[in-house]
């Protein structure tokens, strides 16, 4: 749909220097320029280096602070996808039409405390609340990211866990997650304790292959220096100099939870991951997540972030469909 812009229609040229990273920016058949258009109302018309944005002063700005920013990434080596193309639209719209508060032009829409770079890929936010999560994971000692599904929360945790680890600030990593699913128990499946455990741990292998090579995950996680394990097998550590991460925090009980936050040692991060209104235990009341909400919201460094359904950076139909559970669960609360 697109935005709602005032009328008076201007034109801006932007030129670019390097001819190269043209058909990066633009996309395959100037797809990238297209759902810039289709966004913001605008047309852009691309000549040589030069590429000509006409339509309302506010789809203007808007446009090329989404062009600038992509082209920057591209610039500093990185590849551009359409998410990425729709995560800096988003980003953009958020920020209150950033440039027509500044007579220059911002090369990018984030900074390097938004940004995460591990060896394979380099992250920028795709929303206000991403970029807002990012910092809370580098300046907090515990975060909590709560929200639907496809908000990037295990993801970015995942992807600040490696950079952490390859930077030398952490000497581990732990994932961990509750082994609750649907009505369906450890017991019930096939194979030894990893083969039973693999497919409730199986979204944080996939965010690691992502980060890092799987080659290289299989070396860490034999070295050590990569830990999966069920969340019941942290009860009697102390957890320092490692990056911790708890994910389907939901699904934990109370018990549970206080079990998992108190074992914060020297040098640890805590990161919890969960969606409070996706909850798999018999009680939903019970949720260890809730009550840890509730319980934890006036300690000092210790960060909640919430995401919405217009951080939802999976297909758009995601957001569409998180929007319409919420829209109907609190018509019936």
């Amino acid at each position: 749909m697109k935005q709602k812009l005032d009328e008076k229609l201007i034109s801006k040229i932007l030129e670019f220097e390097d001819n190269i990273l043209l058909p990066a920016l633009y996309g395959e058949h100037n797809s990238y320029l297209s759902r810039i258009e289709n966004e913001f109302g605008c047309t852009l018309t691309s000549k040589g280096n030069l590429l000509s944005i006409n339509g309302s002063k506010e789809a203007c700005s808007l446009s090329q602070d989404v062009l600038l920013s992509l082209y920057n990434r591209l610039e500093e080596g990185d590849e551009i996808s359409l998410d990425d193309v729709d995560g800096a639209i988003r980003l953009v719209s958020m920020l209150d039409s950033p440039t027509l508060k500044s007579s220059k032009p911002r090369k990018d829409i984030s900074n390097d405390q938004d940004v995460i770079r591990t060896r394979k890929t380099t992250i920028s936010p795709r929303s206000e609340n991403q970029a807002k999560y990012i910092n809370a994971l580098r300046s907090q000692n515990i975060t909590f990211g709560l929200g639907p599904a496809g908000t990037g929360k295990t993801f970015l945790a995942v992807a600040m866990a490696v950079s952490y680890l390859l930077e030398g600030k952490v000497e581990r990593i732990i994932l961990s997650r509750p082994a609750v699913e649907a009505g369906e128990k450890l017991g019930f499946l096939p194979g030894d304790l990893k083969e039973k455990v693999d497919p409730y741990l199986r979204p944080l292998y996939d965010a690691l292959g992502q980060m890092i090579s799987m080659e290289q995950t299989e070396k860490r996680l034999e070295r050590g220096e990569i830990e999966v394990a069920p969340l019941a097998f942290m009860r009697g550590r102390t957890l320092s100099d490692a990056f911790v991460i708890l994910d389907e925090a939901q699904n934990t009980t109370p018990m549970q939870m206080k079990m998992f936050l108190t074992r914060f040692g020297q040098n640890c991060h805590m990161v919890v991951c969960g969606d409070p209104s996706q909850v798999d235990l018999p009680d939903p009341n019970q949720s260890g997540l809730r009550d840890a909400i509730d319980t934890l919201a006036n300690i000092e460094d210790i960060a909640f972030i919430h995401f919405d359904y217009t951080d939802v950076v999976r297909h758009k139909l995601v957001g569409k469909i998180v929007q319409a559970y919420d829209h109907r669960d609190s018509g019936k609360s």
